[in-house]
């Protein structure tokens, strides 16, 4: 492998981002393509896959249920 040629990140993005999920504050999943980010003033969460919002949920448990099943459905 030169220089040039990187392998890719084998990066988990819950271990960094505990802290949000463990207090609901926020969701992504381990490879980091869905997102759930809270709403400013509102108990809503944007629904976010590869950097585009694509749904909104009500609360965090509505958002990380429709994270876990979009993804199923994916693979």
């Amino acid at each position: 492998m030169n220089k040039t040629e990187r392998k890719p990140r084998q990066t988990n993005y819950q271990t960094f981002y505990k802290d949000a999920i463990d207090k609901k504050k926020g969701y992504v999943t381990k490879d980091g393509m869905w997102a759930a980010v809270p709403i400013m003033d509102s108990k809503q969460f944007a629904i976010i896959h590869n950097g585009e919002r694509v749904h909104t949920c009500r609360n965090f448990d509505f958002a990380k249920s429709y994270i876990l099943k979009e993804n199923r459905k994916s693979k």
